[in-house]
């Protein structure tokens, strides 16, 4: 479903995708199936978006950004895609961002470009992320630092790396 309100040109848009009343989504981007991309959504030409991604009202995702499956993007997130923005220059390329399978950002964050977040991985809201985050860590804060490690069901882990609610390890 794409709502009338919205402007998707695009025609990459997966089988059971909803976009929402005020979206953009450019010629070139890719969108899964079986994603929820809220109001108020841009999305630019060089974007890849995997299957059951939700993306919550607010976003931008910029040229650059990989978005693989089953990832959480809360509202108000951030993307950058350039250490050096000018009005009206252009760098040859923009950094590129990968966001992995099953990683949760939270509200309100900033995503530096050319960092890859991790698989499983979870960033607190408002948290700044500066550089890499390994797969099922915890990151918040400005700038993000490890506070942790996150199970793939999303509930932090001990300090055994093992989960209070499912018993399955989360860490290395």
């Amino acid at each position: 479903m794409i709502h009338k309100l919205s402007d998707v040109v695009s025609s990459n848009i997966g089988k059971n995708t909803n976009i929402w009343q005020y979206c953009v989504v450019l010629k070139d981007a890719i969108v899964g199936k079986n994603c929820n991309i809220n109001a108020s959504v841009f999305i630019e030409n060089d974007v890849k978006i995997g299957d059951n991604v939700t993306i919550k009202p607010g976003v931008q995702i910029w040229d650059g950004t990989t978005i693989e499956d089953n990832v959480f993007v809360g509202p108000n997130v951030t993307f950058t895609n350039d250490f050096t923005p000018r009005s009206k220059q252009y760098p040859n390329n923009f950094l590129k961002t990968t966001i992995k399978k099953g990683a949760s950002i939270g509200a309100n964050s900033t995503i530096v470009g050319g960092i890859t977040i991790g698989e499983y991985a979870m960033i607190g809201a408002g948290s700044v992320v500066t550089k890499d985050i390994p797969n099922n860590e915890l990151w918040y804060g400005n700038p993000a630092v490890k506070n942790g490690y996150v199970c793939p069901c999303g509930n932090k882990c001990d300090v055994n790396l093992i989960c209070n609610s499912c018993k399955m390890g989360g860490g290395k």
